[in-house]
């Protein structure tokens, strides 16, 4: 009996620290609900953003990223309603046909995931990892693991957004952001686990004991892991891989939009580096990618903004169907930095249902960034996690087999110290930027420093 299926819509975008601007991006989100005849909404739309607010704000804590989710959820739902304006006049009209059903960010690196049933979600984990300067995460990865269900069935998914290293040069440490990735995007605590089957296996006298990998201890490991056996894996994000690992020379040819062109832009993919990385497996490794047939997403440059336009989130004033010219930088390589990868149901399953692309397609140019969006819709299959297992036989280079690789035992527990020196900074910083702040700031200072004189007076 072939199982439902669930209509997935998984957008990336890279916000370049800026407001983005309501109507214009939920015009360009409407315009993908409704490519190639979709007679639906999708059942689950995920955001995966990067750069979504300024350093200050997104190191200072959750409560300072809220009005840049606000915007993006209005922009789904202004989305939604048109669609549904427009295709189901029989139905009652909603203002927010989608549910905001969890949101998650590390640094400026943020995932949000909503519902036309919040009802069909259930059991969400979050994890995140870190792995930007000294380990902040100005880069990082934040993830989502939870159960959909659907016409008594159930299935699982890992949702990833992340942020790789950028500049042309860095090739190798992008892919050591992915192995930070698979080792540190853990949605339990590795330290716990491994004592816990440590004192499983010594009958509680293992505390003193160095912290020992036992066969079942990796299995378990394993399962916190984003390749875990029996889960759809979906990663999106601004993974920032390029044409070249050095910088265009001041005569370098660029991928134009013309089809007729020798330049036309499909003939540049054959130096792409993350295709040829993966194929090495150095990245993404077991990954699968719809053909790409959108042009190079990065780095946009758009034309002078007319007088007296608002792009600041609310859009008093926006023309949502104004084209934005643009072209590419000439002191960067364009590249396809942003992307959506998955893992596909594993071979060999006798009857199991393949995922099934609908669209895998960038959105236009918009003026707040100088990358486009990119999103894929996907029908997944819903399958049971035990039916989801793959096969005996399955080769050892699967990573629900054997990760490429292993956790980090003390990945909870490092990301915990960092976040607080994130925090720290963050609020420094914001103070720097204001005489107002540095005024509080020795404000503060000098009532502590009385208060300590006093103490020590008497």
């Amino acid at each position: 009996m072939t199982p439902p299926s669930l209509d997935l819509f998984y957008l990336t975008f890279n916000a370049a620290k800026a407001f983005i601007s309501v109507p214009v991006f939920g015009k360009h989100i409407y315009d993908a609900f409704k490519q190639d005849g979709a007679a639906s909404l999708p059942e689950l739309v995920v955001l995966s953003l990067q750069e979504m607010a300024p350093f200050t704000d997104a190191f200072r804590g959750a409560y300072f990223l809220n009005p840049y989710f606000a915007c993006f959820e209005s922009a789904v739902n202004v989305a939604a309603a048109k669609f549904i304006s427009d295709e189901a006049r029989a139905h009652r009209h909603q203002d927010t046909p989608y549910t905001l059903v969890k949101t998650g960010n590390v640094g400026m690196t943020g995932i949000m995931l909503f519902a036309r049933d919040p009802t069909a979600v259930a059991k969400i984990r979050t994890a995140e990892v870190g792995f930007g300067a000294g380990e902040m995460a100005n880069k990082g990865a934040v993830g989502l693991r939870f159960l959909f269900r659907k016409q008594g069935n159930e299935t699982e998914l890992t949702l990833v957004s992340t942020h790789l290293a950028a500049m042309e040069w860095n090739l190798e440490r992008r892919n050591r952001n992915w192995a930070s990735v698979v080792s540190g995007l853990v949605f339990d605590d590795p330290k716990k686990i491994v004592k816990e089957e440590q004192n499983a296996h010594t009958g509680g006298r293992g505390e003193s004991q160095p912290l020992l990998i036992h066969p079942t201890t990796e299995k378990a490991l394993h399962d916190i892991s984003i390749y875990k056996p029996g889960s759809h894996l979906f990663v999106a994000g601004d993974l920032n891989y390029r044409l070249s690992k050095t910088s265009p020379p001041s005569d370098a040819t660029f991928p134009v939009l013309d089809p007729d062109s020798e330049d036309h832009y499909p003939r540049f993919l054959a130096r792409d580096q993350l295709t040829a990385e993966k194929a090495a497996g150095r990245t993404l490794h077991g990954l699968s990618e719809a053909p790409i047939h959108f042009p190079p997403t990065y780095k946009i440059v758009r034309d002078k903004r007319p007088p007296k336009k608002d792009i600041s989130g609310i859009g008093q004033g926006v023309d949502e169907n104004e084209e934005v010219k643009w072209s590419f930088a000439e002191h960067r390589w364009p590249g396809w930095c942003d992307r959506v990868l998955y893992l596909d149901t594993p071979e060999g399953l006798r009857d199991a249902p393949k995922i099934d692309v609908l669209a895998y397609k960038c959105l236009p140019v918009v003026r707040s960034s100088d990358h486009r969006a990119v999103y894929l819709r996907a029908e997944v299959p819903v399958l049971s996690p035990s039916q989801l297992l793959p096969p005996e036989g399955t080769p050892d280079t699967d990573p629900r087999i054997t990760l490429p690789v292993g956790i980090e035992i003390e990945s909870w527990e490092h990301r915990a110290q960092v976040k607080k020196f994130e925090y720290l900074l963050g609020w420094s910083m914001k103070i720097s930027q204001s005489k107002q702040g540095i005024m509080l700031f020795f404000t503060v200072l000098l009532v502590g420093l009385g208060a300590w004189w006093y103490g020590r007076s008497s």
